[in-house]
């Protein structure tokens, strides 16, 4: 069968990859051509635009890149039409995602939902056009089968595919007793917020002179592009494509919001959260947005189980101070360890979340119950 998957970010790429192996273990002639990075590439799918190319964020971003996106959105129904997939598999990326889904059910195609949009964040009554044009919705959290409920929409909750990711990493890897003092630097895989959030979380470097900063560059973005806020500093380097090796070794990390901060903590790291924005998109976000907090691991939670330092908090000397805070202070850390342990057990509950959505999905596909 031919499969049609959009991802427009680096943890949709990794998710899509492991769908992309999952679904060919149940469907050998299976032929794959997607949206999203080397990772689901290297699956063995044809990769049409790579999410370097898709990323904007922020309201005032994406209306300044407005031609960019409508031109991204004619040219992908052109090349579904052009290739009549068997089945669109739609990874997260709601902005383009959900216009996508609206147009391709139209058309009659089977239209899949892979993670869930965070709906539940905010503009809850994009579920009705949800209701309407998604075939199959899979979610990956605890709380969004109980959401969808009130809206009355079955959805499919599969487990967190982060949870077998890192169990793998950390079942294959060597083991490494080294005491060198790390703390990543996870600053994110866009440009755009890289350039805010990277100067801040580096200038923490200075009042850490015996620890070893390590930033995870994201795929796709220039060595150059890092160098120039990494020169000031000594006690700072770089690694690619080594985020979960950095994350075995680290002692702490400074982590910006998003799948990052799942990652962090499945690896029983403490972690401090950052995010800042756009002075006009904060503000139109601040007043859309509904939730508590902003870093899944405290949303899923229901608590703040990591700090959140967000927009003006967001400064070295906060950074520093929670850094202190969650490395040095023994209360703390039995605390952070409990919690991570819950949360992975929370995650966990479903099992392998791309083998069960691969199964559902070709299930689907073929009217076919698969154990």
């Amino acid at each position: 069968m031919r499969y049609y998957i959009i991802s427009g970010e680096a943890s949709g790429d990794l998710h899509g990859s492991n769908l992309i192996k999952e679904l060919r273990l149940l469907d050998t002639a299976a032929d794959f051509r997607c949206w999203g990075g080397d990772k689901m590439q290297a699956a063995g799918s044809i990769l049409v635009k790579h999410y370097r190319d898709l990323a904007f964020m922020g309201f005032t971003e994406v209306i300044k890149n407005l031609p960019t996106i409508l031109s991204n959105i004619k040219f992908c129904k052109q090349d579904v039409l052009a290739h009549k997939p068997d089945v669109l598999i739609l990874i997260d990326y709601p902005g383009f995602n959900l216009r996508i889904a609206k147009w391709a059910k139209q058309q009659g195609f089977k239209v899949v939902y892979y993670i869930s949009p965070q709906v539940w964040a905010w503009k809850e009554s994009r579920v009705k056009e949800i209701k309407k044009s998604v075939d199959k919705m899979f979610v990956i959290l605890p709380f969004e089968k109980d959401f969808y409920k009130k809206w009355n929409y079955e959805v499919e909750y599969v487990g967190h595919p982060l949870v077998k990711v890192i169990d793998d990493f950390k079942s294959s890897a060597s083991r490494d007793d080294s005491s060198e003092n790390i703390i990543a630097v996870l600053p994110g895989s866009r440009k755009q917020e890289i350039s805010v959030k990277l100067p801040i979380m580096l200038e923490v470097a200075k009042s850490f002179p015996d620890y070893h900063f390590v930033v995870a560059k994201a795929p796709g973005i220039d060595d150059f592009f890092y160098e120039t806020f990494l020169s000031p500093y000594k006690n700072v380097s770089t690694v690619e494509n080594r985020t979960y090796e950095l994350l075995s070794k680290a002692r702490a990390a400074i982590v910006t919001s998003g799948t990052a901060t799942l990652e962090t903590a499945l690896f029983g790291v403490p972690e401090v959260i950052c995010y800042k924005g756009g002075k006009i998109s904060y503000q139109i976000a601040k007043r859309l947005i509904k939730i508590k907090y902003i870093c899944l691991v405290n949303l899923i939670m229901d608590k703040e189980v990591v700090k959140e330092l967000i927009q003006d908090d967001l400064t070295a000397e906060n950074i520093a101070h929670e850094l202190n805070h969650i490395m040095y202070d023994s209360f703390k850390q039995e605390q952070l360890n409990n919690d991570y342990h819950e949360l992975k057990k929370l995650l966990s509950i479903g099992g392998n979340a791309s083998a069960n959505a691969a199964k559902s999905i070709y299930g689907f596909l073929t009217n076919a119950s698969i154990a």
